[in-house]
């Protein structure tokens, strides 16, 4: 699954040299802190649990159980935890977030609104999805992970991850449907 180059790379970096792990940062970043983001409110919050995978992938890195087959998966499931984690600790205060591309942006505010406004939409349907299924859906299609990589960061078959896309797809047309 990894190319030569990569299990080289992952070799200095379980070696802790600083410029296969920036690399690796450099690498793989941009993915989790979308990812995370997708999952939480708040650009300053995901940068915060994007800054919490890397460390403990900084700490986990030197373990023979780190990765088994696939960085890129132990790194979105470290994420997938740390997201869980999060939910879990919160604090239940409701608070409302001040969209910064509002305030200090050269974007047209209208087209920044209408496109809030579709992904409401979605989340709003995602919202009725299992968990799963909303993971599925998250890594699949806003990630672009193949079904086994999806299947090794969830921990389940590559069969029930075929099913729940299957499923979670018919739900969100079903709530999209109804949403028009």
């Amino acid at each position: 699954m990894q190319s030569d180059g990569e299990k080289e790379l992952l070799a200095r970096a379980k070696e802790y040299d600083r410029e296969a792990l920036a690399e690796l940062y450099d690498r793989y970043a941009g993915k989790i802190y979308s990812y995370v983001l997708r999952r939480v409110s708040g650009e300053r919050l995901a940068e915060d649990i994007t800054a919490s995978v890397f460390t403990k992938m900084l700490d986990a890195i030197e373990s023979s159980n780190a990765w088994n087959r696939s960085f890129s998966s132990w790194l979105y499931r470290i994420a997938h935890n740390a997201v869980i984690d999060y939910y879990r600790r919160k604090d239940k205060r409701n608070t409302l977030p001040l969209d910064e591309r509002l305030v200090a942006s050269d974007e047209n505010p209208v087209a920044v609104v209408e496109e809030d406004i579709t992904m409401e939409t979605v989340q709003s349907a995602m919202n009725y999805l299992t968990e799963a299924q909303r993971s599925v859906i998250e890594l699949k299609f806003f990630e672009g992970l193949t079904n086994l990589e999806v299947a090794n960061i969830l921990d389940k078959t590559e069969g029930a991850i075929k099913s729940l896309q299957h499923r979670a797809l018919a739900s969100l047309r079903r709530h999209l449907e109804v949403e028009e």
